[in-house]
């Protein structure tokens, strides 16, 4: 556990240093093996706390504590304590041993004397740690004031349900089974497996998908259910061309091709991210799928568009993400207030770039996985005053998925269509 601590501190402070959270993971991974999914745990439940782990270290500390690390060490014995089973004697003894190797000796007193007196003192001290938003709910403050100003009546439960554990959702891939099926396959493996939505199964508690009964035959992909409505709302049929725009990792491209029998290209401007766009086709046995994979960027479609009009075209675009944190809580601490601007420029460069691509009569659907208002109702409002031929078709979700207009909103632990924060619009060219 010592080793385990120390390498979890380490990544938070390479995300805060500005790396996203499966890099730093990647960046302290010691090759030992054993260990790496406690290494997991360790920073991704401390960078979704943070923020009241961090006052309880302010409180806890006599003076300011000048090691970035041992900071962060402290912070990690406390998500523990408070969020795992751990023994509290182990954890404690762990994090001092841990402290005097990674930083100094001289630091074992000082981190024995602050998690020992955490233990006894736990109510009285969360109670001094909790006096400001930040704290309570562990967002930086521009995130909480920007929530609560889109959602004046639902701010607090978006802000619950981005510091919940996210379940595993996973997508049947129709051409190799059913849903049916899959989960059958899934409860005799001795899993709780439930269908939810079109096509989707939750497995409960999250594991490793690699082990699970079908992934090798490429019976499922794993993607959240707001991102599966996806290509229903696309309302693609046979016959048609259709352009996935900032395509990678290829979970929308696959669940396209699963669906009819349509020319798909799909375009990215990462070049190691379309490398898994076509390991994604292959597991999924989509080989024999007409699809071509493009490496460009999307705003600039003169370098790789050949000129023939689509006639639907899918944009996720670039967002902060602030509708999956639950499942990337290192998002929250890396991205700053401005940041929500230049992804909302980047945005509006797509979507003009990519319009003129649609056939008449065809559909564009702009999609970010952000619950800001300025990503989403912002830019398609600024879009359609700006262009006379865009008509905004009304989207339609199931009960009892909770949304407002085309915005879904993140559900809370215990909902049965428990999905990320998803927005979706779809445009029609007259």
């Amino acid at each position: 556990m010592q080793r385990e601590q120390t390498l979890a501190a380490l990544a938070v402070l390479r995300v805060f240093d500005g790396a996203q959270l499966r890099d730093a993971l990647a960046a302290v991974d010691d090759h030992h093996g054993r260990g790496q999914s406690l290494v997991q745990e360790l920073a991704y439940g401390t960078l979704r706390h943070f923020g009241t782990l961090d006052a309880i270290v302010d409180v806890l500390a006599q003076r300011p504590i000048p090691d970035p690390l041992l900071r962060a060490l402290v912070t990690v014995a406390l998500y523990q304590l408070e969020h795992t089973r751990a023994p509290p004697f182990a954890i404690v003894d762990r994090a001092v041993t841990a402290a005097a190797q990674a930083v100094r000796p001289a630091a074992k007193g000082l981190v024995n004397a602050m998690l020992r007196r955490y233990l006894r003192e736990r109510d009285g001290i969360r109670a001094r740690a909790l006096t400001s938003d930040v704290a309570r709910h562990s967002y930086p403050q521009w995130w909480i004031d920007r929530v609560r100003a889109d959602y004046p009546d639902a701010w607090s439960s978006i802000l619950d349900a981005g510091n919940a554990r996210p379940p595993l959702t996973l997508r049947t891939n129709v051409r190799v089974t059913t849903r049916d099926a899959l989960v059958s396959r899934l409860e005799d493996a001795g899993l709780d497996a439930h269908a939810v939505g079109p096509a989707g199964i939750v497995v409960e508690p999250p594991r490793n998908v690699t082990a699970l009964p079908g992934y090798a035959e490429g019976a499922f992909s794993v993607q959240d259910l707001a991102a599966q409505y996806a290509a229903s709302l696309l309302d693609v049929v046979a016959g048609m061309r259709v352009l996935d725009a900032c395509a990678a990792p290829g979970g929308k491209t696959t669940h396209l091709l699963e669906g009819v029998d349509a020319h798909v290209v799909a375009v990215d401007a990462d070049a190691r991210r379309l490398a898994r766009i076509r390991e994604n086709i292959n597991r999924l046995r989509l080989d024999d799928r007409d699809v071509a994979i493009v490496e460009g960027d999307a705003g600039t479609p003169t370098s790789w568009w050949d000129g023939t009009p689509f006639d639907r075209v899918l944009l996720d675009v670039p967002c902060t993400a602030s509708g999956v944190v639950r499942r990337h809580p290192d998002g929250k601490w890396r991205h700053r207030a401005r940041d929500v601007e230049r992804f909302a420029r980047e945005q509006a460069r797509l979507l003009g770039a990519l319009w003129p691509l649609v056939a008449p009569g065809g559909k564009l659907l702009y999609a970010t996985c952000s619950v800001f208002t300025e990503e989403n109702e912002a830019r398609v409002d600024a879009f359609e005053r700006a262009h006379a031929d865009a008509l905004r078709e009304t989207l339609a979700f199931p009960d009892p998925l909770p949304h407002r207009g085309g915005q879904l909103l993140p559900s809370l632990p215990g909902a049965r269509q428990n999905h990320d924060g998803f927005f979706y619009a779809l445009l029609r060219r007259r």
